[in-house]
């Protein structure tokens, strides 16, 4: 069956292909498919890696705050403002999400980036492809000069794909962790031209971006 594009919804129909894994941004049966995912568990309960902790949720609440977060994405996207989520997909299977996430996107030009995966899909690389396919969505497809990324001090993993993927630290600074203390957050930027040199590849494939850049008004 071939699929035809939505016609008032151009980020539906956003995809992001590599020869490992597939991104598509979240529609309602992928963000119950991540739901449930996270709901098994994406870090020990002893480490906070978000800034958010909205993984300490019981079930069924964490699915239900879950699938508000994607639904009120959807609503408050605007040129100036959006979250581009993507849930992200391994031989067919859902392992995970990754995102972008803009503020005054026509001035600045620039998006952080988020991601996250099942605890039963970690340290097989599988971040480092997805947030190289994300860096490619902003870079490649939506114009941007800069790209920014945060992590705690000692989110291995996290800090470890930003150092492989050759960003610029830009220092730390205090933040509420775990909704009860302060901690470390380091940050990091990438600028387009970084992106050019060392990570742009032929292999990566957008789909349907053309669309999204006339519901975000970004001109070419």
């Amino acid at each position: 069956m071939v699929l035809m594009p939505h016609p008032h919804w151009p980020l539906f129909d956003l995809e992001v292909s590599t020869p490992r894994l597939t991104m598509r941004y979240i529609d309602d049966q992928s963000a119950t498919q991540l739901a449930t995912l996270a709901a098994a568990g994406i870090h020990d309960p002893e480490f906070m890696p978000f800034g958010m902790p909205w993984t300490r949720h019981e079930s069924p609440e964490l699915e239900r705050q879950a699938l508000q977060f994607y639904w009120r994405c959807r609503v408050e996207t605007s040129p100036q403002s959006w979250v581009i989520n993507f849930a992200v997909f391994v031989d067919g299977e859902v392992v995970g999400s990754s995102g972008l996430m803009a503020e005054d996107y026509p001035t600045m030009r620039q998006f952080e980036t988020g991601s996250w995966l099942g605890r039963e899909y970690q340290g097989r690389g599988i971040g480092t492809e997805m947030r190289i396919a994300t860096l490619a969505v902003g870079f490649l497809g939506l114009d941007a000069e800069w790209a920014t990324t945060g992590a705690w001090h000692d989110n291995g993993p996290s800090l470890g794909v930003t150092t492989k993927l050759g960003y610029t630290p830009r220092g730390h600074r205090r933040m509420v962790r775990d909704s009860d203390h302060s901690d470390v957050m380091h940050t990091f930027e990438m600028s387009r031209a970084h992106f050019d040199e060392h990570l742009s590849r032929d292999d990566i494939e957008l789909r349907g971006i053309d669309a999204v850049r006339v519901q975000l008004a970004i001109s070419d």
